[in-house]
């Protein structure tokens, strides 16, 4: 038996290897198949991902492919509001075409000509640069786990439909469903969707990563809490 298991253990590494993926083998003997890392040490990071994640990497495991697009948030006047003071604070001159102003060598096209593939292909190809791209100004690592969670194709365009449902998202992880039902207040709310836009200000008037990579808020607070105070929900 034992000599079986080395055997198995040998073809696993080797398979790994083939596949250009690390491969890890736990204790109990489940396999596990890292996805390579995407984080990129020079960027400002102005996007920095899950809200509860904060500032530290999450460990992504391999996902099974999903079929068709998961359902966004719904549409209504709440959404378009977060998404419109979101792009004030981190895209408002070029959108949906925005790229990070620290990337040195830009994208061979505008972000919405890209399609997916295209845009990985420009982030492998230009390492130590930051990489923030789109009106949600997603970095590496956040928009390959969005578009793997959504199931989108890679052959499809980075075009604002897409843009949007990849940050609906991030607008669930940050407790939309739970604002909409008066079970999460205003300031918590806020507070969360700063921690995964580090141009939108915490409670404190200032980013939740301010100094971090030359990060800075770019709204007030008061404009930020004047946008969400007009869609919260209203008590009776």
């Amino acid at each position: 038996m034992k000599l079986l298991f080395h055997v198995l253990v040998y073809c696993v590494l080797v398979a790994g290897a083939v596949r250009g993926q690390a491969v890890s083998l736990f204790n109990d003997g489940v396999v596990f198949v890292s996805a390579r890392s995407s984080s990129d040490p020079g960027s400002p990071a102005l996007f920095m991902g899950r809200a509860e994640g904060g500032m530290f990497s999450e460990r992504v495991r391999a996902e099974p492919a999903v079929l068709g697009r998961m359902p966004s948030v719904r549409q209504g006047t709440d959404v378009m509001a977060i998404r419109a003071i979101i792009e004030e604070a981190e895209s408002r001159r070029d959108g949906y075409n925005a790229v990070q102003f620290g990337a040195r060598i830009k994208p061979p096209k505008r972000p919405t000509e890209m399609t997916l593939e295209e845009i990985y292909q420009w982030i492998a190809d230009t390492p130590g640069q930051p990489h923030a791209i789109g009106r949600y100004q997603f970095i590496p690592s956040t928009l390959k786990r969005v578009v793997r969670k959504v199931g989108i194709s890679l052959k499809e365009q980075f075009d604002a439909d897409v843009q949007d449902q990849l940050a609906d998202v991030l607008l669930a992880e940050a407790g939309l469903k739970r604002f909409r039902k008066g079970e999460l207040g205003r300031k918590a709310f806020m507070n969360n969707l700063a921690k995964i836009w580090a141009g939108l200000p915490n409670s404190s008037g200032k980013s939740h990563y301010h100094g971090v990579a030359g990060n800075k808020a770019s709204v007030t607070w008061a404009r930020f809490d004047a946008v969400i105070a007009q869609i919260e929900p209203k008590e009776g």
